[in-house]
């Protein structure tokens, strides 16, 4: 199973949504995390239909900052168990076997940022 973790700082340019593509086709991607979108779900949904990945949560961006996106094909399945704006805490298994745990983070990187980040 191969997973994708990107912090894209924002898919409006359509060069970073042909990266993107090329890089999980190239490595067929099961699940795909993407942290700094700044998109809102309705534009993500276009490029994860195209990349062929049949799940997705999200976590809007606040304003034009922030915004999360967790993509699955239908080989994994992936149960969201909590989330906020800054993280997605997940079980994972693929085809029905072991199950694990799984948080896909998004924070700033200095310690004296991260109070309020829901995972410090």
């Amino acid at each position: 199973m191969a997973m994708f973790a990107w912090n894209v700082r924002g898919l409006g340019n359509k060069d970073t949504v042909r990266a993107l593509k090329n890089i999980c086709f190239k490595h067929n991607c099961h699940i795909v995390f993407l942290s700094e979108t700044k998109q809102k779900k309705r534009y993500l949904e276009k490029i994860r239909m195209k990349m062929k990945l049949e799940h997705a949560f999200y976590v809007e961006p606040v304003g034009i900052a922030g915004g999360l996106a967790l993509w699955w094909s239908s080989d994994v399945k992936v149960t969201v168990l909590q989330y906020d704006k800054n993280f997605i805490d997940v079980t994972i298994s693929l085809n029905g076997e072991v199950e694990w745990f799984g948080t896909f983070i998004y924070a700033p990187p200095y310690e004296e940022e991260k109070k309020g980040s829901g995972r410090n």
